[in-house]
């Protein structure tokens, strides 16, 4: 059951799409990470919802979105609400990315070609990570979506030109090379369980050591060899690097921290934004990811001039929870969030907003953590465990 299929319009009210068209599995998202948490084993959760030793980045992910709060205006015209954007040159349904999962193939059997299904039919661009089953050419068969790739680096400068070139045959609209995991970090929900990733174990030192020796030499190179093909650096952190990007011709920043996954004591994404969006002045597209749960996160992001919010665990979630149906469903509630943000806030499009709308408010409501953005979750409360 679709909320809302227009790409216009205000969304229409939960118990109205009840009645249009019968009762859905998933109402709400706090309904599907359940749904998740019910079918996936330890390992796969933890996996899901970790983060690097003390997990403080991902904590503050969460935090600097929550710190944002809406100065609403009233008595405007929202009648008509339009939350389509045009992202490298194509029209999308809503200005949101299924961000690349490494080893997504945990949460659902179809791994990356599921995620490329749901983005086909909703209308969103799709990530597909390198470290993924069911492969590069395998996902672009599963689906005619938009599609982008991105690389671990675990080879030399010929096994990188090789991945360009089959991204490019394969159809996908950009290529992104992940520079923030230079080291493994120490994932230690994943160590004290001694959960072993199938997809981390075919690595190898060898190939996590070409990771760590990547420089700005590998960008030179590639847009020297591929002027036209769109390149996008994901795990950028600051304004410094933000301004070598430019500098080296990269067509898209990908603000990131691999969800805290990373350098522990990092900074929030969406904190990192506003100077990254300053240095780049409109030369490069802005990516963002870093706990973006909700579709108020995703106004936010676009409001301090991000051109798309990738979100990867509530995408991991929704495939645990019911594949690609339920992921979709998830895309559809995402959408329902940011239609009802805009217009309590006095806004029919996109492209008005802006900072103004924003303002840091240093008292945080609730605690960060992995799903404080779902205080109805409560999974220990309704008697909800892993298998």
């Amino acid at each position: 059951m679709a909320l809302d299929v227009s790409e216009k319009g205000a969304p229409k009210h939960w118990e109205q799409s009840m009645r249009d068209e019968g009762a859905a599995p998933f109402m709400t998202l706090h309904e599907i990470v359940k749904k998740a948490h019910e079918r996936l084993s330890q390992g796969a959760w933890d996996y899901l919802i970790g983060a690097t030793e003390t997990e403080t980045t991902l904590r503050r992910n969460r935090m600097a979105i929550d710190a944002l709060s809406f100065k609403a205006r009233v008595l405007r015209d929202v009648s008509d609400i339009d939350c389509t954007t045009t992202f490298l040159g194509q029209k999308i349904r809503m200005p949101v990315l299924l961000a690349p999962i490494g080893g997504i193939e945990a949460f659902d059997p179809d791994g990356a070609a599921s995620s490329a299904k749901a983005s086909e039919a909703f209308g969103v661009p799709h990530m597909l990570s390198s470290r993924c089953h069911p492969g590069l050419e395998e996902t672009a068969a599963a689906a005619d979506n938009f599609r982008l790739f991105q690389l671990y680096v675990r080879g030399d400068q010929d096994w990188v030109d090789d991945h360009v070139d089959r991204a490019l045959k394969n159809g996908y609209s950009a290529f992104c090379i992940t520079v923030d995991s230079a080291h493994y970090s120490r994932r230690e929900r994943d160590i004290a369980k001694r959960y072993v990733k199938k997809w981390r174990a075919r690595v190898g030192e060898e190939g996590v050591r070409y990771q760590s020796s990547i420089t700005w030499d590998h960008v030179t190179h590639h847009k020297k060899k591929y002027p036209d093909y769109p390149l996008i650096l994901k795990g950028i952190a600051t304004a410094e690097d933000a301004q070598m990007a430019i500098d080296h011709g990269v067509d898209g920043i990908y603000i990131s921290n691999h969800g805290g996954r990373q350098l522990d004591f990092g900074r929030g994404s969406i904190d990192v934004l506003p100077e990254v969006v300053d240095v780049a002045k409109g030369k490069a597209t802005i990516y963002v990811d870093g706990s973006f749960m909700r579709g108020s996160d995703v106004v936010k992001a676009i409001a301090l001039g991000a051109d798309i919010v990738g979100m990867g665990r509530m995408q991991g979630w929704a495939l645990a929870a019911g594949s690609v149906d339920a992921c979709i469903r998830m895309l559809e509630i995402v959408e329902y969030e940011i239609k009802t943000c805009m217009g309590l806030i006095g806004v029919t499009s996109l492209d008005e907003l802006d900072p103004s709308i924003l303002i840091r408010d240093s008292k945080i409501v609730a605690e960060p953590h992995q799903y404080s953005a779902l205080p109805l979750l409560n999974l220990e409360d309704d008697g909800y465990a892993p298998s």
